[in-house]
C-alpha cells in the first residue's frame, strides 16, 4: 500500500491519494475499508476510488460525483491494471467546481509517477 498525504490543497479542500496491488473487488473494497479505519482518513469526507482488472473496471464515486470515472480513464492510460487507486478528498467548506476533477486528475497522476518510479529502481 503507498499512501501520499497532503498532495493537493485548494480552499480548505486537501486531497490525499493511495492505492495498491489488488486483484479482486473485494480486495479492492478490503482496501478501502482499511484506509477509512486509519485515523486521519476516517475524518475524509470522500475516498473516490476506481479499480482496473482483467474483470472489468469497478469504480466508486463516494459522492464525489464523476471522479471514479476520472481515476478509471487515467488508469487505462497508464495501462496500470490489477491497481487500486483511492483519491481523498477532506472537504474545506467551499464548492470547487470544475477544479475538483483536474485535482483528482492531478493526484492520480502523482500515484502513477510514484508507482511508475517504484518499478524503474
Amino acid at each position: 500500500m503507498l499512501v501520499l498525504e497532503n498532495v493537493i490543497s485548494d480552499r480548505g479542500s486537501r486531497y490525499a491519494v493511495s492505492g495498491g496491488a489488488c486483484h479482486s473487488e473485494t480486495e479492492a473494497r478490503a482496501f478501502v475499508s482499511d484506509l477509512k479505519r486509519r485515523k486521519k482518513f476516517a475524518k475524509a469526507t470522500h475516498h473516490s476510488w476506481g479499480f482496473l482488472s482483467d474483470a472489468g473496471p469497478l469504480k466508486d464515486d463516494d459522492g464525489e460525483s464523476g471522479a471514479g470515472a476520472v481515476i478509471l480513464r487515467m488508469l487505462e492510460r497508464a495501462e496500470l491494471r490489477n491497481h487500486l487507486v483511492v483519491v481523498t478528498r477532506w472537504y474545506g467548506g467551499k464548492q470547487l467546481g470544475g477544479d475538483r476533477f483536474r485535482h483528482v486528475q492531478d493526484c492520480v497522476r502523482t500515484y502513477i509517477n510514484e508507482v511508475t518510479r517504484e518499478d524503474t529502481r
